[in-house]
């Protein structure tokens, strides 16, 4: 029992304020890193099976990480549990699951619908602390989810097939929810770059069988290849480790609202990229999502 509650734990971040220049920097690069991996996932896709896809980009974020000093930096023995929950949460599982579902969806969609991490995050923070978030987090998280109503509504008259992606999606970014917070206690103990080259290099053990099997389906070109590659060492190994950096400083439910400005970069390089069609509701959900971001990153205050 006492090493479940010490797993399923999390910690506010060092600032409560309102984000400093520099948690809005790494807000910025995490959304450009991660708003282009869907496009960099469906251009994988593209000749790669989404098992091979998902077994490079974590392989190769973990490289990307362990050739650092301080990526080889031990971690101790009762943090290796937690560890290891965070590799099935925030890689394996929800990695798989992304490549799965974009054969039914396409990246903007897949983007925008990542944007309900933080309604996910904010609601296992408030288990987790007994406490819940602060009023203008409470108020940036409804704008926000109002938002994602608006982004999800037109894909599930697409057909059972777009229903399938979506609910694989959703699946995915709950579990994103719950990592982000699980990290918060290790990051601010350790530091980013060792606990998420760690974290990564589990992954990556995890997820090499079901790349191995489904190799056969895959086919060599260049493009998915070099894709891949961006996908691995800097939309996993580089953004995982800023975003640890991030919920560190700001918490775990401040920290997710970078999935509220993913979505704009990939319907930015969806539409332009791979032709990708986008509603005029989900313009409206993306106006919306990103309005909740902002009053989202207001201190945390209590009522």
């Amino acid at each position: 029992m006492s090493g479940r509650s010490s797993i399923l734990s999390t910690s506010h971040g060092t600032n409560r304020a309102a984000f400093r220049f520099s948690e809005w920097g790494l807000l910025v690069y995490l959304a450009t890193l991660w708003g282009g991996s869907f496009l960099f996932i469906a251009i994988g896709l593209d000749s790669l099976s989404p098992g091979v896809v998902t077994m490079g980009r974590v392989s190769l974020g973990a490289l990307a990480l362990l050739v650092l000093p301080s990526g080889r930096q031990k971690l101790n023995r009762e943090d290796w549990p937690r560890v290891i929950v965070l590799a099935f949460t925030w890689v394996a599982i929800p990695f798989t699951l992304f490549p799965l579902a974009q054969q039914w969806i396409n990246s903007a969609v897949a983007g925008m619908l990542n944007g309900g991490m933080p309604i996910f995050a904010a609601l296992i923070a408030t288990a987790l602390l007994r406490e819940l978030p602060g009023r203008w987090q409470r108020i940036g998280l409804s704008v926000g989810f109002v938002g994602i109503i608006a982004i999800s509504v037109p894909t599930m008259g697409e057909g059972s097939n777009a229903t399938i992606g979506v609910a694989l999606v959703i699946v995915a970014v709950a579990l994103y929810g719950l990592s982000v917070n699980l990290v918060t206690p290790l990051q601010q103990k350790y530091g980013s770059v060792p606990v998420m080259a760690r974290m990564l290099q589990v992954a990556a053990v995890l997820t090499i069988p079901y790349g191995v099997a489904t190799l056969p389906a895959s086919e060599f070109e260049w493009g998915s290849v070099m894709a891949v590659v961006v996908l691995g060492v800097l939309g996993t190994g580089l953004a995982f480790a800023a975003m640890a950096e991030l919920a560190g400083r700001v918490g775990g439910t401040r920290a997710s609202v970078i999935t509220y400005l993913i979505p704009v970069v990939a319907i930015v390089l969806g539409v332009v990229f791979r032709d990708d069609v986008v509603t005029p509701l989900a313009l409206i959900g993306i106006a919306l999502v990103i309005a909740g971001a902002a009053i989202t990153s207001l201190p945390e205050t209590r009522v």
